[in-house]
């Protein structure tokens, strides 16, 4: 997990429902890491869709596939001692799983966080109005409307956005990733 200058790398995967708040845990683990002066990274969803995965659509394999292209990404930054932070709904749970393994074959360290919270809540926030166009017909194969989402069965750490404050579920991020890049 470290690399030739002694840093220690680590992918911290944010995986939720559309609106869980996945991007603003993001944001906020990256700003208090980068003000600790740890090298960071970062990979969001939307940004991989409009260049890595560009080629990709919403299938369950492109799905896996997009999923699969951040995790490689993710290990390769976080092999050079970056803590990489992805932001991706990652929906189907075995894709996620390939990607813990491909880190544990590599022995770089992996954390998987279920940013949860309800479809009630997150079609409340709905901040780019992916619900309210699915619900319309606009926008097909929108998870938790049309497709499923799978949430983690052995996730890291849960953070509960719904019914928590931001900086109570950003507190929690913070020390589970301090935590994990001082184990071992």
């Amino acid at each position: 997990m470290s690399d030739a200058r002694g840093k220690r790398g680590l992918t911290v995967w944010l995986t939720g429902l559309p609106g869980a708040g996945k991007t603003t845990s993001a944001d906020y683990l990256l700003a208090n890491l980068e003000e600790a002066g740890v090298f960071t990274a970062s990979l969001d969803g939307d940004t991989l869709r409009r260049g890595v995965s560009a080629d990709l659509g919403f299938s369950d394999a492109d799905r896996d596939e997009n999923v699969r292209r951040a995790g490689e990404v993710a290990l390769l930054l976080a092999s050079q001692g970056a803590v990489v932070v992805v932001s991706l709904v990652s929906p189907r749970r075995a894709a996620r799983d390939r990607v813990r393994g491909r880190h544990f074959e590599q022995s770089v360290g992996f954390l998987e966080v279920h940013v949860a919270a309800s479809l009630d809540v997150c079609e409340a926030r709905d901040p780019k109005s992916l619900y309210r166009r699915a619900r319309e017909g606009s926008v097909a194969h929108m998870t938790g409307v049309h497709d499923p989402y799978e949430p983690p069965d052995r996730a890291d750490l849960v953070l509960e956005t719904g019914t928590s404050s931001e900086d109570e579920t950003g507190t929690m991020l913070v020390r589970a990733v301090v935590s994990a890049l001082g184990a071992g």
